[in-house]
């Protein structure tokens, strides 16, 4: 493994940092003392920084000479979760947690900029871009809104996130899609209501709904093609208030996951279709509402070249993973790769401490990790933006 000098003599600054981090977490939006923190870190390396994109995000700019331009991108949010660890650097904030790694990859970026601004091995520009509201509140699509890649041009953009079950020192790299795209449904089954005694004179909204979550299953495993892969799955069943009364409604709601444009369509078409022609067969009526979440998230094939190249030169060419299936997990790095070619990998976490899995109130970032991934930053800058 090839950490960078300057990098390993930060290990032990930049877990103070991430620990502080973890212990002061803040929800989408929200970030202003993260925000503060970041641009504080960036501006004592004697950067130039840009704040107020999607309200609370930070870009810092370092140029050094004329060349390409390249975007690395960390989020900062953390999620609404109470946190059960007991260590010193646990969340202050009740019921605020960061369990997705957020201060981890904070952290590793901020750990890149400082190295690359002491020694700047490199010609060309690079923007760090530290985005808010990763988790649900879209802030990346908030931040190219805003005009992100107007203020700040760049060829390419590239994301990272830490990995549980991958072990630390490996890095994945895909080649096409990495994270599924994430919708979001309601449906409302109505019937008529009356006395549980004498269903006869009823139209049974909840007989319906239950054969309409039987029905869906058959949306995936009939109705879209083998070698594709899409989720539906029921969540959430809303109906009734007595033991004796048959309810008017039943409200279901659920999540939709899907790689393919054209598969995200047709499972939604097909969603409509099912759920209308059950309850009609049933003497009911059905009304779906999708709401549209994060797309998927795919990465171009020239820019997983390059990603995988300057992973192996930290990791070794046999630690970079260029085979694991994608995850039906999302995320909104996804509306930056609609906006530029770019890459996302996964750091591996770990499988014992710190390699709980994430969004769970014992996860913890892996701090051995932290010069990995600085490395990686540095590694693909060098090679992307090389000295002639």
């Amino acid at each position: 493994m090839e950490i960078h000098d300057s990098v390993q003599k930060r290990h032990e600054e930049m877990t103070g940092w991430r620990r502080e981090l973890h212990s002061r977490p803040e929800l989408a939006f929200q970030e202003k003392w993260t925000s503060d923190f970041v641009a504080e870190k960036l501006e004592s390396f004697g950067l130039p920084i840009h704040r107020g994109l999607a309200g609370t995000g930070v870009v810092a700019t370092l140029k050094n000479g004329e060349g390409p331009s390249i975007g690395l991108r960390a989020d900062m949010d953390a999620l609404p979760l109470l946190e059960k660890n007991q260590f010193g650097h646990r969340s202050q904030n009740e019921g605020k947690m960061h369990a997705c790694g957020h201060d981890g990859h904070t952290t590793m970026l901020l750990g890149a900029a400082s190295v690359l601004a002491e020694s700047p091995s490199f010609r060309g520009t690079v923007h760090f871009i530290f985005q808010p509201a990763e988790e649900g509140g879209g802030g990346g699509n908030v931040m190219v809104k805003e005009g992100l890649f107007e203020k700040f041009p760049v060829d390419a953009v590239y994301g990272m996130h830490n990995w549980p079950g991958m072990e630390p020192g490996e890095i994945g790299v895909h080649n096409g899609p990495v994270l599924a795209a994430n919708d979001a449904f309601d449906l409302e089954i109505q019937g008529k209501g009356g006395h549980a005694a004498m269903p006869d004179l009823c139209i049974d909204p909840i007989l319906a709904a239950s054969q309409v979550v039987s029905a869906l299953q058959s949306v995936v495993s009939r109705g879209i093609n083998p070698v594709d892969s899409a989720v539906v799955t029921v969540t959430q069943i809303h109906a009734g208030d007595a033991y004796n009364v048959i309810p008017d409604s039943v409200k279901l709601c659920g999540s939709i996951r899907t790689f393919k444009k054209e598969v995200r369509e047709k499972v939604i078409s097909s969603m409509e279709s099912v759920v209308k022609g059950v309850a009609s067969g049933l003497g009911a009526s059905a009304e779906l509402r999708v709401k549209q979440g994060y797309p998927a998230t795919i990465n171009t094939a020239q820019e997983a070249k390059k990603a995988a190249l300057a992973a192996a030169r930290v990791v070794g060419e046999t630690k970079v993973i260029l085979d694991a299936d994608p995850s039906t997990g999302s995320e909104d790095f996804a509306y930056m790769l609609q906006a530029r070619p770019g890459c996302y990998i996964w750091l591996g976490n770990g499988n014992r401490d710190g390699g709980c899995m994430l969004h769970n109130p014992y996860y913890d970032f892996n701090d051995e990790i932290l010069p990995i991934g600085t490395s990686y930053w540095v590694s693909l800058v060098e090679q992307e933006l090389p000295i002639s």
